[in-house]
């Protein structure tokens, strides 16, 4: 994959279960990172892994990643083909890693089968917070110091047939009262409780070498008062990078959130790679998904600095990771 090729900062989704002649266009003008997989591109899972090799077939790289959201319980796209896995709550009172492990094992082959790079799971929040309207039993535990452990469980259990984790939402989605989907979150806890809660479960991850983390779209003021976490260079570059000593990919969650999209997604996109992200997730909105990918073409012919950074770290990923299907 050339370091130097804007699209591979860019992650984005289709409209339908096939590729028309516009979703061919667009794969082809922008040749994306990554394609991510919904409801609506999905009907049976033959149509879905024909789905995925028509994706890898339209992009010119021929190393585009194809991802799904796969967690399970509430947060489960594929309903055909796959294990129909409970909450992670549920997998998590069990505290038995190995049973865990093989849950990740069975749902990874059945991804990989279908031909899928990416699973955007497992989720790192603690459950923390009852009233929290967005992670609740998507989260392993209220203990951090089991979450971590039982998460990359799963993870290894992914990675074992083949399915690249994404650790999601740095640092930590938990605590909110607020859906970040619908509105932008704070989490007015002290630096000493995020230290010991929040953060417990992302430096098991990264000790464990969970190769991909999903950022959150949350203010933590202790960290910075101003930006939520996906825009914030404290957070993605300082804390993540520099002193948890991440060296993975790191995505945004999806730009078009509005928490993150008030002042218009190419400002979102252009700030969170200043902040650190590596990958721009812009879903469901073709539009925004082109306007995004000329904001990266002219920082690049700019010679941006963060989009340089990006795309260096990008590129370097991508090659290690080498994506490529069920055939790979």
């Amino acid at each position: 994959m050339s370091r130097l090729r804007p699209g591979a900062l860019l992650w984005v989704s289709l409209p339908g279960p096939v590729l028309t002649r516009e979703d061919r266009d667009f794969l082809q003008r922008i040749d994306p990172a990554g394609v991510v997989i919904f409801r609506e591109n999905i009907v049976t899972p033959s149509q879905v892994r024909d789905l995925n090799l028509s994706i890898r077939a339209a992009c010119p790289s021929g190393q585009v990643m194809i991802a799904v959201d796969q967690e399970g319980g509430r947060v489960a796209r594929l309903r055909e083909g796959v294990p129909q896995l409970p909450p992670m709550r549920r997998l998590g009172e069990m505290e038995d890693p190995e049973r865990i492990r093989t849950a990740g094992r069975d749902l990874g082959r059945a991804l990989r089968e279908m031909g899928f790079d990416i699973d955007f799971a497992p989720v790192l929040d603690v459950d923390s917070n009852d009233a929290n309207p967005i992670i609740g039993d998507r989260s392993f535990s209220s203990d951090p110091l089991k979450v971590g452990p039982m998460a990359m469980a799963f993870a290894q259990g992914l990675q074992e047939e083949g399915i690249i984790p994404c650790g999601k939402h740095f640092p930590g989605h938990g605590a909110t009262d607020l859906d970040s989907h619908l509105d932008l979150p704070f989490v007015h806890a002290e630096r000493e409780t995020l230290e010991n809660r929040e953060l417990s479960p992302f430096r098991y991850a990264i000790s464990a070498g969970i190769p991909l983390l999903m950022t959150a779209h949350v203010v933590y003021p202790a960290w910075d008062e101003r930006y939520p976490a996906t825009l914030s260079r404290r957070i993605i570059t300082g804390l993540l990078r520099e002193r948890l000593g991440f060296s993975g990919l790191v995505l945004s969650d999806d730009l078009l959130m509005k928490a993150v999209a008030k002042e218009g997604v190419v400002n979102a996109a252009l700030s969170a790679l200043e902040a650190g992200c590596d990958g721009l997730l812009v879903l469901r909105n073709g539009k925004a998904a082109m306007d995004v990918f000329e904001a990266v073409s002219e920082g690049l012919a700019a010679g941006s600095e963060p989009v340089l950074r990006a795309l260096e770290r990008a590129g370097k990923w991508f090659s290690d990771a080498s994506p490529g299907g069920p055939d790979r």
